[in-house]
């Protein structure tokens, strides 16, 4: 019996699949637990959504924070150019929206951009 501990393809697919349920259903603990194992904190699903993004647009204020902790980058875009910052704005989570703008996210990235999406919702307050 081998002590090979890697995954293959289905099973990786799989795990990333789970993290990306665990990300929306705001259990960071749970998700913590497949970082400290792990899983890359900016890993990106089919359509290059990232853990961030899914906790972001859910409104997982906690989660969010624990992945800003793990490292996540606050900037990485989904296939379709949108930032995790411009869906929390889009979804009106002003908690995630100030931890993302606390984190350095850029107010123009991404189509539309953050800043883009708060002037079409009124939410320009919410950027600084």
């Amino acid at each position: 019996m081998s002590n090979n501990s890697s995954l293959n393809e289905d099973q990786t697919t799989q795990v990333i699949a789970l993290a990306m349920d665990l990300a929306r259903d705001d259990k960071g603990a749970e998700l913590a637990d497949f970082l400290d194992h792990g899983l890359d904190v900016d890993v990106q699903d089919a359509g290059g959504n990232t853990l961030l993004m899914l906790a972001a647009y859910k409104g997982n204020a906690g989660t969010v924070s624990m992945l800003l902790a793990h490292g996540a980058n606050v900037d990485l875009r989904n296939e379709r150019d949108q930032s995790p910052l411009a869906g929390a704005l889009f979804k009106g989570e002003d908690a995630v929206v100030a931890l993302l703008v606390a984190a350095g996210a850029d107010l123009d990235a991404g189509t539309p951009s953050a800043r883009a999406t708060a002037a079409m919702f009124g939410r320009e307050h919410l950027l600084g």
